[in-house]
């Protein structure tokens, strides 16, 4: 029959199977992360190229599609090593779903560039096949941030996932910002497309640092001193303001430099996030492994002792007997001659206290962490509701969910709940 010690133990190796299931994600996460900037920076310089028509970037264009290329591969080698086999993998479902979405994408990638290359298509249609292969990719890192079960591993890639989304949020204001400064004018549509872009890199960033450590937190502070992040809030004023007054097209090359250069500073910050997201699953890791060791010793030392099982049971049913508990892997001094001492006995519970007391904690924080993400699928549901039965598009439909939310004085989220509770009521139009 096996002890409570043993099932520690085994419980033990679970969390080491889980942690090194994490370990390979993350470093999936760190692959998707290089190839999203790159492809960013691919779908910036091919819009620039079809808006000239093929007379600028056209150089830049081909040494982006060569990075982008070379991102792509480093991503396909982090997909195989995931476990795709067994299928234990947590959350595998979602997981994977998602990367046969995304592969479908890449696969599609070439014919893109040769319409690119050929100018047979629109800056819309180019940028709109670039922004769903990026969210694709952006679902795959959510995924791995809902299923992770380590609570610290998991607010790391919530801070990761909400900084990358709003780096793309940012990539998509370039663009848009680039398109109206070229035509020397902004539209209210356009307008108000980058006023929703903006608010809502700032609700990503305002979750990346609820969720991000310190030093993250003063990297990404840092990062905002730079003139090209004062640069950007005076062209922002420009393309926003109630003017009707033409905009000089010179200014798209000046504002595609500063927020280029603003995102670049971004991916500094993205970099530092996602090495700290790999250290902290092998520091997980290695924790994780000396516990074990320590266990196995324990449980070594009982089963060469034997003995009477009364005492533990004593122990465990008197609540009063109650000592300091011993160090983990220390079994000296613990045996009496005729078999199991309270003493020992009570090391063993402590043992299972410690690990009772440490499984709470991580049910609370992982509650905290996946709240953020919750509220996201929420967001995402109620505006794919409006979208459908309203025919309104993705920025109409957010923009009509934050103005409720700021004339009621509610949250986003409690607004999207309501809005999802009266999808009976929605009918289209």
């Amino acid at each position: 029959m096996k002890s409570a010690l043993g099932f520690l133990v085994a419980a033990k190796r679970c969390e080491i199977h889980g942690l090194e299931q994490l370990e390979i994600t993350s470093g999936l996460v760190k692959g998707v992360s290089e190839l999203v900037h790159m492809l960013q920076k691919e779908r910036g310089v091919s819009n620039v190229y079809l808006a000239s028509a093929g007379r600028r970037f056209a150089a830049q264009r081909l040494e982006r599609v060569e990075a982008s290329v070379a991102a792509e591969a480093a991503a396909r080698e982090r997909f195989l090593q995931l476990d795709t086999d067994s299928g234990r993998m947590a959350g595998g479902v979602r997981l994977f779903s998602r990367i046969a979405y995304v592969l479908h994408g890449l696969d599609a990638l070439p014919a893109l560039r040769s319409r690119v290359a050929g100018r047979t298509l629109g800056v819309e249609e180019a940028t709109r096949s670039f922004t769903e292969l990026i969210a694709g990719l952006m679902a795959v890192v959510f995924e791995a941030a809902d299923i992770a079960a380590d609570p610290a591993v998991s607010r790391a890639l919530v801070a990761l996932f909400n900084f990358m989304q709003g780096k793309e949020l940012a990539g998509q204001e370039r663009a848009a910002g680039a398109a109206g400064f070229a035509a020397g004018h902004f539209e209210a549509t356009e307008q108000q497309r980058l006023t929703h872009l903006i608010d809502a890199q700032d609700r990503c960033f305002q979750i990346f640092v609820e969720f991000a450590d310190p030093t993250l937190r003063t990297i990404w502070r840092n990062a905002h001193t730079s003139p090209a992040i004062a640069e950007v809030e005076r062209m922002r004023r420009i393309a926003c303001a109630a003017s009707t007054a033409p905009v000089a097209a010179e200014a798209s090359e000046r504002w595609f430099e500063c927020t280029t250069s603003r995102i670049d500073a971004m991916r500094q910050v993205e970099d530092c996030a996602t090495n700290a997201l790999l250290h902290l699953c092998e520091a997980k890791l290695l924790e994780a492994r000396s516990d074990l060791h320590d266990h196995k010793r324990f449980l070594d030392a009982l089963s060469a002792l034997g003995g009477q099982s009364a005492a533990p049971l004593a122990v465990f049913f008197d609540k009063s007997a109650t000592s300091a508990p011993t160090p983990e892997g220390d079994a000296t001094g613990l045996v009496e001659a005729d078999g199991l001492s309270p003493k020992l006995g009570r090391s063993v519970l402590d043992l299972m206290q410690l690990q009772s007391q440490r499984l709470q904690d991580m049910s609370d924080e992982l509650n905290t962490a996946r709240a953020a993400l919750n509220e996201r699928k929420l967001v995402e549901r109620a505006k794919g509701l409006l979208m459908s039965r309203r025919g309104l598009s993705e920025d109409e439909a957010y923009k009509l969910l934050r103005q409720t939310a700021m004339d009621q004085h509610r949250r986003l989220v409690d607004v999207a709940e309501a809005t999802l509770s009266l999808a009976e009521f929605l009918k289209p139009d």
